[in-house]
Formats: structure tokens, C-alpha cells, sequence
């Protein structure tokens, strides 16, 4: 290996401690069942240090070109990820979801390169921050600003006119919007409908589940929270 360059040990072992890093917070978004959890981090975190690794290395073996700047290929990491990040965000109807799997894809890159270059105390500190973001706070922000989220609520009707009309009205007025709809023929002139809704809280989605069963002709109503 060149002098000022890492050893070929030394850099299987920033590339290890990078898939440790990614895996980290992979494995939090795939608890949570999103576009991209444990082993997209992984990739990206990984890439992205062997990205930085060749960046220097290449540096190192034409030592003669002064001008040569080991940051120019990592840069392009920065763009890159753009494009992957943009393939997590979806949007259904007003609401936009993914935005935040997008931002840790970035993180998690920016993560890669540090370690790659050989930070690895900070790359450890923004891996803490990351997590401390997405878990910690993802508890504050249900707690005191809200819990909006997805829920699903299935529901036995006749299959008569109407039905539909007035189980979305009762959502409606409690600020419940229903994103998808799938309904599924049962016996003796029942139609199961199975609703995935989003909620501005998740109390308030508790409570029209009270107020659907309540409607003329339901003859169940369950509720599971997204």
C-alpha cells in the first residue's frame, strides 16, 4: 500500500466497522417496515467507504499529480444517493411518506465516507445521533406532537348502496382519511371492507371505530394500528 494510505487491513476493517454502522440503523427502519431497512443501509454504508477508499488510494498511486483531489470521486456518493433516496419517497394523496428513510440513506452514506477517510469517533457520534433521532425522538413527537399514523379498520356491512358513503362521512368528520379501499364478497349478502386509513391521532381513530359500529347495518367493526 502506498504511504499515507491505509493498509489493506486496515481498510477491510473500516469497511467491517462501516457494515456495523449501516446495520445499526438499517435495522431500525426494518422494524418499522420501510422501503429501504437493513440491507440497503448496509450496501450504502459499505459503498460509500470503499467509495472514500478509492478516492485516497487513487491519490496515492500517482503521487506525481499534485492537482489530483481524492474528494472528487467521493462527492459523487452525494448524488448518487439522491437518486436512491428519491426511489423511498411515495406519495399518497396530501401526505408524503419516506422522507425520512431518505434522509437516513444520506446520513448513512455520509456515515460511510467519514469512516472511509478515517474518522471513526465521529462517525460513531453521527451513528448515535441517528439513532437517537429516529427512535428517541419518534417517541417525543408521538407523545407530544401528535401521533399521526396509518391504521387499518375492516368492516362487515350488507351489500347494499350507501354503505360506503356513510362509513367515510363518519371517518371524514373526525379528520380520518381513507387511503385505500378493498372489499371482498362474504356469505349470506355481506360485503368485508377492508380500509387503510391515516388518522391525525391514533385516539381519535379509536373513537370512530366506536362511531362506525355504531352505524345502521355494521355488523363488525376491527381495528389495527398501522
Amino acid at each position: 500500500m502506498v504511504a499515507g494510505n491505509p493498509s489493506q487491513l486496515e481498510a477491510v476493517a473500516r469497511l467491517a466497522l462501516s457494515f456495523l454502522f449501516g446495520a445499526v440503523l438499517g435495522l431500525e427502519r426494518e422494524t418499522h417496515d420501510r422501503p429501504a431497512g437493513l440491507r440497503t443501509f448496509i450496501l450504502v454504508s459499505v459503498g460509500s467507504t470503499l467509495v472514500m477508499l478509492v478516492s485516497t488510494g487513487v491519490r496515492g498511486l500517482y503521487p506525481a499529480y499534485i492537482a489530483a483531489d481524492p474528494g472528487r470521486i467521493a462527492a459523487q456518493v452525494v448524488t448518487g444517493i439522491g437518486f436512491l433516496g428519491a426511489g423511498t419517497i411515495m406519495r399518497e394523496g396530501p401526505f408524503i411518506r419516506g422522507l425520512t428513510t431518505a434522509a437516513g440513506l444520506w446520513v448513512v452514506s455520509a456515515i460511510g465516507l467519514a469512516v472511509g477517510a478515517g474518522f471513526y469517533v465521529i462517525a460513531a457520534a453521527a451513528t448515535a445521533l441517528a439513532m437517537v433521532s429516529l427512535t428517541l425522538l419518534a417517541a417525543v413527537e408521538r407523545s407530544y406532537i401528535g401521533g399521526k399514523g396509518y391504521g387499518r379498520v375492516t368492516v362487515v356491512i350488507p351489500d347494499e348502496p350507501g354503505q360506503l358513503g356513510r362509513i367515510a362521512s363518519t371517518l371524514g368528520e373526525r379528520g380520518i382519511d381513507i387511503k385505500d379501499i378493498r372489499m371482498t364478497p362474504r356469505t349470506e349478502g355481506l360485503i368485508e371492507m377492508d380500509l387503510r386509513v391515516r388518522a391525525p391521532h391514533k385516539d381519535e381513530l379509536r373513537a370512530a371505530v366506536g362511531a362506525v359500529m355504531s352505524l345502521p347495518g355494521v355488523r363488525s367493526v376491527e381495528y389495527s394500528g398501522g
